[in-house]
Formats: C-alpha cells, sequence, structure tokens
C-alpha cells in the first residue's frame, strides 16, 4: 500500500483499545512485549535514575492512551501532563485515572517497573496522583495546546508520537520545534521512536509512520540546539507483519 493511503491515528477513527490491547496487553504471544513495553521501561528507569533526570513538571507527549512509561516518573516530577492528539485515547487515559469500570488493566507493566526499582507499594497511586492534566493538543497550531499556553517543563518526553505525525522530514521537523518550545531553558528531551518504519496496523487498520534512520534523527536534535546526552538503538528482535520498523531508539538530550 502506497503511503499517502495509510490512515493518521489522529485524524482518522482510531480504536484506542484495539491498539491497547495489540501492543500494549498481557496475554499470551503478545509479540512485542519487548519492544513495545519492556524496553522503554529499562531506557527510562536508566534516563531517570542514573541520569540525573527530574524536576518540577514533565510533559510527555505520546501516541496512544499508554501510561506504563510515567511509573518511573512519577518518583522524579513533582507533576506530569499528558498531551494526546487523538480524542479515543483522552478518554481511555481518563478512565484508567479515575478508576471508571473498563479501564485497561496495567498491572503487568508495573511489575516490569518493580523488577527494576524494587519499589511497588503505591507506585500506581503516586503516578494518578502525580498527572495534574490531561489535555488535547493540535499538530495544525504553533502553540500545540492553543488556546492554553502551559508554563515551561523541566522535561518533556516524547513516546512514537512524532513517527505517526508526521509526513515527512520538515514536518519531523517542524514538530519536534513545537514541542520543544514547552520546554524551560536548560530542560531535557526524552524521545523514543521506531527507525526505519513505514507503518503499523491496529485491527484492519494500516497506519502511517514517518520512515527516518540513526542520523536524520541526530540531526534533528542537534540543530534545534540539543547535546544529546544518550543515542541508544536496540534492533528489532520480534517477527511480526503489524508494523516494519528495524529498530527501537532512546534518546536524552537538554538545552544548552
Amino acid at each position: 500500500m502506497d503511503p499517502i493511503q495509510h490512515k493518521i491515528y489522529h485524524v482518522d477513527n482510531f480504536h484506542s483499545r484495539t491498539f491497547l490491547d495489540t501492543y500494549c496487553a498481557n496475554k499470551p504471544g503478545m509479540v512485542f512485549e519487548e519492544e513495545c513495553l519492556k524496553l522503554p521501561i529499562e531506557e527510562l528507569h536508566y534516563f531517570f535514575k542514573f541520569a540525573n533526570i527530574k524536576g518540577g513538571t514533565l510533559i510527555d507527549i505520546s501516541c496512544g492512551p499508554i501510561i506504563f512509561h510515567l511509573y518511573s516518573a512519577c518518583e522524579y516530577f513533582k507533576e506530569i501532563i499528558l498531551l494526546r492528539f487523538n480524542d479515543h485515547c483522552i478518554i481511555e487515559l481518563k478512565k484508567w485515572l479515575h478508576d471508571h469500570t473498563g479501564a485497561f488493566d496495567w498491572t503487568h507493566t508495573l511489575s516490569f517497573v518493580t523488577e527494576k526499582e524494587g519499589i511497588r507499594e503505591g507506585k500506581d497511586l503516586r503516578l494518578k496522583a502525580a498527572i495534574k492534566h490531561v489535555l488535547k493538543c493540535y499538530d495544525d497550531k504553533e502553540n500545540i495546546t492553543d488556546p492554553l499556553v502551559l508554563p515551561p517543563a523541566d522535561c518533556v518526553l516524547v513516546a512514537t508520537v512524532l513517527d505517526v505525525i508526521s509526513k515527512d522530514k520538515d514536518d519531523y521537523i517542524r514538530n519536534l520545534q513545537k514541542f520543544t518550545k514547552l520546554l524551560k531553558p536548560g530542560g531535557q528531551l526524552l524521545l523514543y521512536g521506531a527507525l526505519n518504519a513505514t507503518y503499523y496496523m491496529v485491527g484492519k487498520d494500516k497506519f502511517h509512520l514517518f520512515n527516518y534512520d540513526e542520523n536524520f534523527i541526530r540531526k534533528a536534535i542537534e540543530q534545534e540546539g540539543f547535546v544529546i546526552n544518550h543515542f541508544q538503538v536496540r534492533p528489532r528482535k520480534t517477527e511480526s507483519d503489524l508494523t516494519d520498523f528495524k529498530a527501537v531508539i532512546f534518546i536524552s538530550a537538554h538545552k544548552n
């Protein structure tokens, strides 16, 4: 299928629960458990604990209604703000946040975090207490939370969402610029994404992924005035036609 025929997750009818069941569920044969769950937890645990990334406010901009990657963050930031481009994702997140019937069960990912941190008691409640806002954002506006203006954050965490909303290199850089404007001077950027990918499946629908390599993402971040502190590429291990990415990339950087 030609890339221009792919759906865009924040524009088309993206089924958020099917996404969670496909890539995040606790079930036998969950094909991308390593790449989609365990590796992000491992890398973010490292960032927060050993790279001294902490502060008052963290803004999380992610693809899908995911929260598992924030279990470590809630130990190092007083306040977390979730930004999502898709209404269905916001509804799903609020179900979990307010303990509504039918909310997605993240217990298995909490177990992965516990393996790294050794801290479990009360962590679910601490994360929920740290999340102060779940807000809609817009890729077609210079201020992505317009009309709201957020105070500058100590850290912006970007989880695969640049891959799904960006059509090409110029679009990726424009979106990256908008995201990093949310940082205060000297703030930290945490980013993970999928290298050399063109699509991912949710049910029977094929969704767009922007295809880029290591050199592009390194240059894009450095050209925005960031110093890269950590640049880790983890090759894909799982065989599946759900998506065609070749590796997962994890980056931490700070702005001078």
